[in-house]
């Protein structure tokens, strides 16, 4: 296990050091407190040097904001300067973003905080953390340090899992873990809840179950049995909660599978990352298909595992398309070169909040953006 290595009062100093983003232990770390000014933690972190805080809990929080403020004043800065030249194609400026926001987070992650071998914090005005913790890292072992952004990240996901998301097609909620997609974007729910089901629809395949959202809606409209498949394990024991909390243990099984589990179905669900591309933390995977591995397994493997009569259903964002990383095309090639045709498609326009905020740096994209339902079947 990696660890970071840092001097303190001229004693040489080691931890166990956790990355959710499987970023590196940093190799300069300067212990920093309440004294530092945001300035000089801003150069200090712009030249790759890592803040060790001793301070109060809740500072630190505050300089984490001020360093954020100054990344975005020096990005719109930068816009600014840029304005006069010809503006990017789609795919540059998606890729400038993301070139950006990997940047930003960077800079952010270079704020530590230290936590003790039972996950207790040892400084001023530090929040429990140990139960969020634990559902994210594990049975605690020893002293560890760990980045404050990834800190909040993990108790703003144990808020999630606490609480749960709402979801009107289950009339129930969905309890998402730590590193799980949350089901928050509905309109991929509602088309799954409402698209046809296939005649005599008894058996149906979750592809890439995640939190069990769609495992739960299918049982919810009568499938008799519904087989869900990942290969995260947080996943998997996410799915298994959910589906317990619902009711659904007995229509619905969870398997460690890559893809498809054995046998055929009347029903194969999937909804793959929308974007190919390759992720740069674990939540990302859920974004992110690199080299479209998933969305090209599961066309290929869909006619194998389809029963007779029966539809394979593909969830998907057009949005790749509008910035230039796949077209339409490629997408009804992969679908032919399988061996199936389109039965019908259930669109919807997307109506969270980057689809109508006209300052974000995708939202031409975004404004025109639709996810699909496409029902395949065997040509």
């Amino acid at each position: 296990m990696t660890r970071i290595e840092w001097v303190e009062g001229g004693q040489q100093r080691s931890a166990l050091w956790r990355s959710e983003s499987g970023w590196p232990a940093p190799k300069k770390v300067a212990i920093a407190d309440d004294t530092m000014s945001a300035d000089t933690a801003w150069r200090l972190a712009l030249d790759g040097t890592a803040l060790l805080w001793r301070g109060d809990f809740q500072n630190a929080r505050q300089l984490v904001q001020a360093l954020a403020r100054r990344i975005d004043h020096k990005g719109s800065h930068s816009r600014r300067a840029k304005a006069g030249k010809a503006a990017p194609t789609p795919t540059e400026g998606f890729h400038r973003h993301r070139l950006s926001q990997l940047q930003r987070a960077r800079t952010l992650a270079m704020l530590l905080i230290p936590f003790d071998a039972d996950y207790t914090i040892p400084l001023r005005r530090a929040p429990e953390v140990q139960e969020a913790c634990r559902e994210a890292w594990g049975p605690a072992s020893e002293t560890s340090v760990a980045s404050l952004r990834e800190l909040l990240g993990l108790i703003g996901a144990h808020e999630w899992r606490r609480k749960g998301v709402h979801i009107p097609a289950l009339d129930g909620r969905i309890h998402p873990w730590y590193g799980v997609f949350s089901p928050v974007r509905g309109e991929y729910v509602d088309l799954v809840a409402q698209a046809p089901l296939p005649p005599h629809a008894r058996l149906a395949f979750d592809i890439g179950a995640g939190t069990g959202v769609l495992s739960g809606v299918l049982a919810r409209r009568g499938v008799q049995r519904v087989v869900a498949t990942d290969m995260d394990e947080r996943a998997l024991g996410c799915a298994r909660e959910n589906v317990e909390r619902l009711g659904l243990s007995k229509q619905v099984e969870i398997v460690k599978a890559d893809l498809f589990p054995e046998g055929q179905a009347d029903l194969v669900v999937c909804n793959p990352p929308w974007l190919p591309g390759k992720p740069s933390s674990a939540i990302e995977y859920a974004i992110y298909d690199p080299d479209s591995r998933m969305l090209r397994g599961f066309l290929g493997g869909l006619k194998a595992h389809l029963a007779a009569e029966g539809e394979g259903w593909l969830i998907i964002s057009d949005l790749a398309e509008h910035l230039g990383l796949r077209t339409r095309e490629q997408l009804l090639n992969w679908m032919g070169e399988a061996g199936l045709q389109v039965a019908g498609r259930h669109d919807v326009q997307p109506t969270h909040g980057k689809a109508q905020d006209a300052d974000d740096p995708l939202h031409a994209a975004r404004s025109r953006e639709v996810t699909s339902l496409w029902r395949l079947r065997v040509g």
